[in-house]
């Protein structure tokens, strides 16, 4: 599974549908509003590395009212349950 995380500038006037037509790519799984230098970010789950291409500027960048992407590929993934098994030193947890 390749990550790709996507900052999206878009029309401001348009956020909300640019957001809905983004989440509803294939390879799309989550798309968030922000704050800061971006309006949007997508993260894009693909099996292959090059199908980056076919979602980020062969469909995403087309939708009205993307403006301009920035695009950044994860090496690794480290989820809370895989930080919380690397530092498990075997206690129980306290509840």
């Amino acid at each position: 599974m390749v990550t790709a995380i996507v900052h999206i500038k878009a029309d401001v006037s348009r956020i909300p549908e640019v957001a809905q037509a983004i989440a509803g790519l294939a390879g799309v799984s989550e798309v968030y509003s922000i704050t800061g230098e971006f309006d949007l970010m997508a993260m894009v789950r693909v099996a292959r590395y090059e199908e980056i291409a076919e979602v980020v500027p062969g469909r995403l960048n087309k939708i009205e009212g993307v403006l301009a992407t920035d695009t950044h590929i994860a090496f690794r993934t480290y989820s809370r349950h895989d930080l919380e098994a690397a530092f498990s030193i075997g206690l129980p947890d306290a509840d």
